[in-house]
């Protein structure tokens, strides 16, 4: 991932690799904690937890490298 120091604050890529890092993070968390519980519906409640974010970061990687034509300039 590209670092975002790189970028100066005003550029929206400075933000969205942040947010990226942020909300893969809470996704492998999210992950790990399924194996934790033993209930059901906590395990659900995480999965479910973990695919958003991770395609949340998803998003957020198409509009740093412009790969969606929703995202080109």
């Amino acid at each position: 991932m590209t670092d975002r120091m790189q970028y100066s604050e005003d550029d929206p890529r400075h933000h969205t690799i942040k947010l990226h890092d942020m909300l893969t993070g809470v996704a492998e968390h999210a992950r790990q904690d399924v194996g934790k519980v033993s209930e059901p519906k906590a395990q659900a409640l995480f999965e479910t937890t973990a695919e958003v974010c991770r395609g949340l970061a998803t998003a957020f990687e198409h509009y740093e490298q412009q790969s969606e034509p929703a995202w080109r300039r």
